[in-house]
Order: C-alpha cells, then sequence, then structure tokens
C-alpha cells in the first residue's frame, strides 16, 4: 500500500474559483476514489486557489510523508500555485489532467508541466478519466515505482560480513548509497552469527527441524555432510540472524558465509532461504531481503523489487546457458526463497517440492542445500550494477519453465543438482546478454513491471538499461 498526497489546483481568481470549487472536488474525489479502491492510502488537501494555499496545503501534505503527491489539474489552474506547492513537495511528483471537453484541466497540466521542466524539476504526468483501466494502470504504474524508492529512504542494510571471495560487484560504495537511495549501512561481524547462534533456546530449534522434516519432500541425512545436528546449526543461525535484524533495525540484509562460515562453521542456506521466505516453522512472517556473499547491489535490487511486488525475489546466479533450448539456469546456493517452488501461500505446498540435501564439496562445514525447481510463469528479471561508476538498472523479461521429470533433473545435474533452479527464457539473445550484463547474480519477481522499473530509474536519477523487448 502507497501513501499518496492529492492536491487540486484551481483558478486564482475569486469569482472563476467560486463556480468551479464543486466541479474540481468532485473530480478529485473520483480521482481519490479510484486509488483507494487500488488498495492504497489517499490524503485530500485543500483546493489551491492563492499563493499562500498553495505553499501551506503543500508543507500539510509533505508533513505526512507521503509516497507520491499528485497535483490534480481538473480546469485552467495558474502555474505558479504548483511552482510554489512543487518548493514545499520534496518527493515524487505526478501531474494529472483531467480530459473534460469543457473545463481545459489538460491546459492547465501542460502549463505547469512546462514550467517545472524550466525549473529542471522532475515529474511525471498521466492524464484521462480515473474510471478508466488503462488510465488507472498507467497512474499506479507510478504509485508503485514512487513507493518502492520512497521505501528506501532512511532504510538500513545490514552487511554481515566483507566482500566475498574477491567480488567486486558485491561490494558498494556507502556515500553512493546514502547520496543516491537514503540507505545506510551496518557493518556487523559474521562472528556475532556464531556467537549468537549457540544462545538459542534448544527446543525452539528442534522443533524447527522436526517441522522440516515432516513438510519437505526430503530430508536426505547422511552422517557426514549433513546431519541432524548440522541442521539444527543452520536453524540456530536463522534465529541469530532474526535477533541481529531485530536488535539493529535491519531493513534488508545480506550475509558472506564464504569462505569463514562455509568451511568452518556451517552454510546459510536455511537462513538466507527463510528470511527471503513469507513464513518459517513458527507460522507467516514478513519477508526480509537477504543477499547471499553479501552482495550489495544484489540486495538493494531486490529491495526494490520486493517494492513493486510485495512477493519474496529470486536471487541466483546466471549459471548455464542451456543452447539447445535458449533456456538459463538460474542457481545459486541456498538463496532461492522455498515460496519460488510453487508460489504457494500455503508454505507446505512449497516444501512438498523442496529437498534438503547434504551440502556440496565447495561447502567442507557442511549442512542442508535448499533444493527445489522454481515453478514456471512470467517473470520480470533485472539487476542494478555501475557502469564506471554510475548505477544503471539492466531489466529484462522472460519465463520460468518446467519439462518432464527426466529433463528436468537431467538439466539439474549438468550444474550443481543439490541447490535450487530456474530454468529461464530470457527475452534477449545470448550473445547481447553475455556481452553487457554487468554482474553474476540476477533478481526477479513474477509479473510484469518494466513500466514501474523505468520509471524508478527517473525518480532515482540513473540509468534505465533494457535488454531484448525491454530496451
Amino acid at each position: 500500500m502507497a501513501r499518496i498526497g492529492l492536491l487540486s489546483m484551481s483558478d486564482g481568481r475569486d469569482f472563476v474559483h467560486r463556480d468551479i470549487t464543486e466541479f474540481i472536488g468532485a473530480s478529485a474525489t473520483s480521482v481519490a476514489e479510484a486509488l483507494r479502491t487500488a488498495g492504497h492510502e489517499v490524503i485530500v488537501g485543500d483546493i489551491v486557489w492563492t499563493n499562500e494555499l498553495a505553499t501551506a496545503a503543500a508543507r500539510r501534505l509533505a508533513d505526512e510523508r507521503v509516497d507520491l503527491t499528485v497535483f490534480h489539474y481538473a480546469v485552467w489552474a495558474f502555474p505558479h500555485f504548483t511552482m510554489l506547492a512543487a518548493e514545499a513537495t520534496p518527493g515524487p511528483l505526478l501531474l494529472f489532467g483531467g480530459l473534460d471537453p469543457v473545463q481545459p484541466g489538460m491546459v492547465g497540466m501542460l502549463a505547469a508541466g512546462g514550467a517545472l521542466d524550466q525549473i529542471g524539476r522532475r515529474h511525471a504526468r498521466a492524464w484521462g478519466d480515473m474510471n478508466d483501466p488503462d488510465t488507472l494502470a498507467r497512474v499506479l504504474e507510478r504509485v508503485r515505482a514512487a513507493a518502492a524508492v520512497q521505501g528506501l529512504r532512511g532504510s538500513t542494510f545490514g552487511r554481515i560480513g566483507g566482500r566475498p571471495m574477491g567480488m567486486y560487484t558485491a561490494v558498494a560504495d556507502t556515500d553512493q548509497w546514502m547520496r543516491t537511495f537514503g540507505i545506510d549501512v551496518e557493518e556487523i561481524d559474521q562472528w556475532e552469527i556464531v556467537r549468537r547462534s549457540e544462545l538459542v533456546e534448544a527446543g525452539r530449534v528442534s522443533q524447527a527441524r522436526l517441522w522440516l522434516e515432516k513438510s519437505a519432500a526430503g530430508v536426505h541425512y547422511d552422517g557426514k555432510a549433513l546431519t541432524p545436528e548440522l541442521l539444527e546449526r543452520q536453524i540456530r543461525s536463522y534465529y541469530a540472524m532474526r535477533e541481529l535484524i531485530d536488535e539493529w533495525h535491519l531493513d534488508f540484509s545480506g550475509i558472506k558465509g564464504q569462505p569463514e562460515l562455509t568451511t568452518h562453521f556451517a552454510t546459510m542456506d536455511i537462513a538466507e532461504a527463510f528470511l527471503n521466505d513469507p513464513y518459517d516453522w513458527e507460522g507467516p512472517k514478513p519477508t526480509h531481503v537477504t543477499a547471499t556473499e553479501s552482495d550489495m547491489d544484489a540486495a538493494l535490487t531486490m529491495q526494490l523489487l520486493k517494492g513493486l511486488s510485495g512477493t519474496p525475489v529470486l536471487f541466483a546466479d546466471v549459471r548455464h546457458y542451456h543452447a539447445d533450448r535458449d533456456v538459463w539456469d538460474l542457481c545459486n546456493s541456498g538463496q532461492h526463497a522455498t515460496w519460488f517452488a510453487a508460489r504457494s501461500d500455503d508454505p507446505l505446498e512449497n516444501l512438498a517440492r523442496t529437498h534438503f540435501y547434504p551440502e556440496v564439496f565447495f561447502f567442507p562445514a557442511g549442512g542442508a542445500s535448499v533444493h527445489h525447481l522454481a515453478a514456471p510463469g512470467s517473470f520480470t528479471l533485472a539487476r542494478l550494477t555501475r557502469l564506471d561508476g554510475r548505477y544503471r538498472l539492466q531489466a529484462m523479461r522472460g519465463e520460468f519453465e518446467n519439462y518432464d521429470t527426466a529433463a528436468n533433473e537431467a538439466m539439474m545435474r549438468m550444474s550443481t543438482f543439490e541447490w535450487p533452479h530456474a530454468f529461464a527464457r530470457l527475452h534477449v539473445d545470448a550473445t547481447e546478454f553475455l556481452n553487457r550484463f554487468g554482474a553474476n547474480h540476477i533478481h526477479a519477481i513474477p509479473g510484469e513491471y518494466l513500466p514501474e522499473l523505468r520509471a524508478i530509474c527517473e525518480l532515482l536519477d540513473i540509468d534505465y538499461d533494457g535488454f531484448g523487448d525491454a530496451a
């Protein structure tokens, strides 16, 4: 749900304003009700027809900490009211014009928009009847983008550990994060996971292990890389992370893991999967974006995508390209939330398709690897990367596919079977992708969100870089 401020502009002549007030009010009510019906909170300000009111009404809306301010033009409105109100409105701004043939709202919107252009004030524009589904859809694209961007402001990222295995793309400049996105970074040592895990109440941990053993398609103990004790160590690590999140008020996180924890303690696969899930063994809970290998730009991309969709967000390596099918295997140790197995609101449906296998030779400390194949469907894929220090959002469309059981298994065994997989048909030529994509990690949410991603780039003043038919 977004928080939206609505401010209607009017004519500055008292005798004109008096006769059009009712029309403006009815039009504003229609806009507000359409947005409320779509699930958003709308705060309606006074109708602006004086200089003083333009500033005062805009300041009152700004004090409400709205995600998006909508300047509404049902009639001709003096453009300087918009300029004064915009000066008092620091966040994302949308101008919405009516198309009534009698009242020149479109003229008012164009005059106001041109004035804002002249001073370099960024804004978006929409027009039409909010009862028209296409018009409403265009406005809601901007609403979702603004809410996702504003949701970053004032948030804190928990960086557990430092740079993993020399990955430059996993580390970002904290000054740039604050300047561009309004995010602070809290540095926390991985020892905190180890230390706190030892203090978790034993009964709570054993109940979690029993739930996993009962609910999953299989917990495949081998007595070496995966034992009940190692699985419980991973569960303890999950609870340690939950404690850190609460204590440090973290909004999203990343865990380095490799090589210290994966060599000497246990993998963070269980912790990362269930932090990203909308549930755990204790019931429903909010998702907490957590990136493996403490990949900062991965976590930031995921937090933006979560702000758009409200769903868990996929994290994966671009592991392999099956040229015979034109399909990519998106696969990374443990990071896929179990929700992706069936994308069901019922965790048991997702767990019924999830196996917990012994970790592979990369991770001598052992533990359970979270294995499943992502359910099919249409997806938006994206990744924040940097080109010569400037942020860009690389985005594309795609579908996740499943095949018959034998083909699925054969394809998964070509890489690392024990890890989670998503077979993705991307709407981009493989050569273009491999030549241009700026990271080894990629992220995805179900549905179509390219218009919102374009809007996010405008709001953040970063570059949009679309691939294939997303260009």
